[in-house]
């Protein structure tokens, strides 16, 4: 398990246009849109990739058979050297991957619905959902949903430095200045508080994925459904598919995502790493 000079990056962008599941955030790694990391099996000819971009979300990809790879992944996983100091959330494909990891695991891999609390020196076994895009059932959303005016502006330097939380636009982007000239967000405020953001996580070609926050203070009052639908309008005008993918578990993303006008396609297991 060797980790990657980014000017090797190169070598990995043939192997991941085959990954069939959501992968624009490797993507976003492997072409230097932020800073992660990439360990391979072999530099001159790899067939074993690893890709962690900095918000924490890894995937695994490649040969599933390689046993020196496997064992070295082991220890990187249990964080045996302390080369982490935060989880990861991995996806794996092809689903090979799945019983591989399940050997490599064994009883360390802890389904999560039934741990009850973070468990450390174990795998949490989660679920992640991909989402297809429907823009008629979008359409009827709006049609019958959007039914009130809010103050929504594009998301400027402004509104990226001040949007806080877990999921925002500073996660995903190096700076203020990277994302209003490469990407794009709709800002809601309420009695001229920021309140909601909604933004593109990724962007590629015609692709372009949605990242959302609200402060706490504002949950629960439906203004995510407006900023999102902005956002989605922009999509719409200018030719992206809307990209949406969640945990399982966090049931208002899931919610708001099949609101929105987005169907489940996919469900995956999604592995966190043990600190």
């Amino acid at each position: 398990m060797i980790e990657l000079n980014s000017d090797k990056y190169s070598l990995v962008e043939e192997p991941l246009k085959k990954v069939e599941i959501n992968r624009l955030f490797a993507r976003s790694v492997i072409e230097k849109k932020v800073k992660g990391k990439v360990f391979v099996d072999n530099i001159k000819n790899p067939k074993t990739f690893y890709v962690v971009h900095p918000y924490g979300m890894s995937l695994l990809f490649g040969d599933a058979g390689n046993e020196r790879f496997n064992k070295q992944f082991y220890d990187y996983c249990f964080n045996k050297n302390q080369d982490r100091t935060s989880f990861e959330w991995m996806q794996a494909y092809p689903s090979s991957w799945d019983s591989t990891l399940s050997d490599l695991f064994g009883s360390k891999l802890v389904n999560a619905a039934e741990t009850g609390e973070t468990q450390k020196d174990c795998i949490e076994l989660n679920t992640r959902v991909n989402f297809k895009f429907s823009p008629e059932k979008y359409l009827d959303f709006k049609k019958n949903s959007i039914t009130e005016n809010h103050n929504i502006i594009r998301t400027n330097q402004d509104s990226f430095n001040d949007m806080k939380g877990t999921v925002v636009p500073s996660f995903f982007w190096d700076t203020a200045d990277d994302f209003c000239t490469n990407g794009v967000g709709f800002s809601l405020y309420y009695q001229d508080k920021l309140a909601t953001t909604a933004y593109s996580a990724f962007i590629f070609e015609n692709e372009l994925e949605l990242g959302m926050e609200t402060f706490p203070e504002f949950r629960g009052r439906g203004f995510a459904q407006y900023a999102c639908s902005a956002l989605i309008d922009f999509c719409l005008q200018n030719n992206y598919e809307p990209i949406w993918a969640c945990k399982l578990a966090n049931m208002p993303s899931y919610k708001l995502a099949q609101k929105l006008g987005f169907v489940p396609s996919r469900t995956l297991p999604y592995y966190r790493l043990a600190l």
